[in-house]
């Protein structure tokens, strides 16, 4: 008699969750109209272009407009003009960001440090204005120094309006664009610039107060040679992602525009990444002479139609297994774990708690005795 066998569980769910993954992206192919993605791979030791897609098509940045908060924030630290443990204040502007946030009432104060690491792994919009707010000059000479250090990086096509990219989630703050290929220019300078600060970008999750937050770029862990950098999303943008990645002596960085969901950015990435990092054809134009055309008044791209109406909603899918877990199509992503590692993040004592917390260290002193009189 023949013998059947049965895969053992554990196979038999990879089997169903792989024949899941290639069906859903054939539905959504089939539903969805096809989506603009500009997107740029440069190698940073060289600087040479290895492969690009609509490089200069404006786009709303989103939260990408970090990266140049942050890079002004390393200047900062570097220089010796600001402490990583000075404390800022969220104001009640700040406090009122729309998210992703920290969910911090007006007057809550956090260190320069944690600030760091709220806005570059949960991509906190609150804390990236509590920054700007804090910087001297306040906020707008920091938006201007922001566009004053785009130029002198030669982000040709690049302006940033504030600190996080935001206005709100389904609308774009006006006047505020950037290009693929101005983010490579930006990603770039901060690895070579201040590779003693990329560390922010490589953690995993944060712990705070207000939760546990999963670092937004999904490669972080999940990619072999990951070491940043920034997500962000809103409608009109769509899902982007700037990641770069160091692996057997090279080194490259991948932005993609445009994604139609948050899997869909990490797989992007992800083929990107690993398509710079094993291409033997490293002989593409310099970034720095690579240069859009002369066309100043380019429209900025919006594609809030295709990401953010009723039927892509319903046409999006997103699959998880059986944990809860996103699922990837990409074979260079490894399965996401439920569990991550964090680092810790939280807000700094208001002032009541400080004034608890002294009251109980009194309770540790011996009270004096009365004098006796003489």
């Amino acid at each position: 008699m023949l013998q059947t066998t049965r895969p053992a569980h554990s196979q038999f769910k990879a089997l169903m969750a792989s024949w899941l993954v290639a069906l859903a992206l054939v539905l959504a192919a089939a539903a969805s109209p096809a989506l603009a993605s500009p997107y740029i791979v440069v190698d940073a030791n060289t600087n040479r272009v290895l492969a690009a897609e609509e490089p200069f098509k404006r786009w709303y940045p989103a939260s990408l407009a970090k990266l140049m908060t942050a890079y002004l924030v390393f200047e900062d630290m570097k220089a010796g003009r600001l402490d990583p443990q000075a404390a800022i204040t969220f104001s009640a502007a700040a406090a009122n960001e729309p998210a992703s946030k920290m969910y911090f009432a007006p007057g809550t104060r956090v260190t320069v440090d944690t600030a760091l690491k709220m806005m570059l792994v949960h991509s906190a919009n609150d804390a990236a204005r509590a920054v700007a707010e804090h910087a001297i000059g306040g906020r707008e000479a920091f938006v201007k120094r922001m566009n004053e250090t785009a130029r002198t990086l030669g982000m040709t096509d690049t302006h940033f309006v504030n600190a996080n990219g935001m206005n709100s989630m389904s609308n774009p703050q006006p006047g505020q664009y950037t290009t693929a290929r101005d983010m490579a220019v930006l990603a770039i300078a901060i690895e070579k610039t201040f590779p003693e600060y990329l560390y922010y970008f490589t953690i995993p999750g944060i712990a705070s107060d207000s939760g546990k937050y999963r670092n937004t770029n999904l490669l972080i862990g999940n990619f072999d040679g990951a070491i940043g950098m920034k997500t962000g999303f809103v409608c009109a943008s769509g899902y982007n992602q700037v990641s770069f990645a160091k692996r057997n002596g090279r080194e490259v960085v991948a932005v993609a525009f445009g994604a139609p969901s948050v899997p869909a950015r990490a797989e992007k990435a992800a083929e990107l990444l690993e398509t710079g990092l094993t291409t033997s054809d490293r002989d593409g134009p310099r970034l720095d002479s690579y240069l859009p055309p002369a066309a100043p008044d380019r429209p900025v791209a919006d594609v809030t139609s295709q990401i953010c109406s009723a039927e892509a909603a319903e046409n999006r899918v997103v699959l998880r297994d059986d944990d809860g877990n996103l699922m990837f199509s990409s074979p260079y992503l490894k399965p996401l774990e439920k569990d991550y590692p964090t680092v810790d993040a939280y807000r700094l004592p208001n002032d009541t708690e400080m004034a608890a917390s002294s009251l109980d260290n009194l309770t540790s002193v011996p009270l004096p005795y009365a004098r006796p009189v003489q």
